[in-house]
């Protein structure tokens, strides 16, 4: 009778620590998960911010030809 009571209580531990241990590996994986998450929104807000300054200067050079291209116009018109 204490086989098998020692064997339960043996299946039992070692039931709970392949649990601890699985759940340990779950909390890694999980922990890398949100690693590789940060760094990836990370690296996307990083591009975010290259396209904006490109949006910026392409803004900026449009707006820079809209008025020379006004001053050309208005000069035409002033002329009869």
């Amino acid at each position: 009778m204490i086989e098998i009571i020692a064997a339960v209580a043996g299946a039992s531990i070692s039931v709970a620590a392949m649990g601890a241990m699985g759940f340990s590996r779950k909390s890694d994986e999980a922990h890398d998960a949100v690693i590789r998450l940060t760094s990836a929104v990370e690296h996307i807000a990083s591009q975010l911010d290259v396209l904006h300054a490109d949006m910026k200067s392409d803004r900026r050079e449009t707006n820079t030809r809209i008025a020379l291209l006004e001053q050309r116009v208005s000069k035409l018109e002033a002329k009869p």
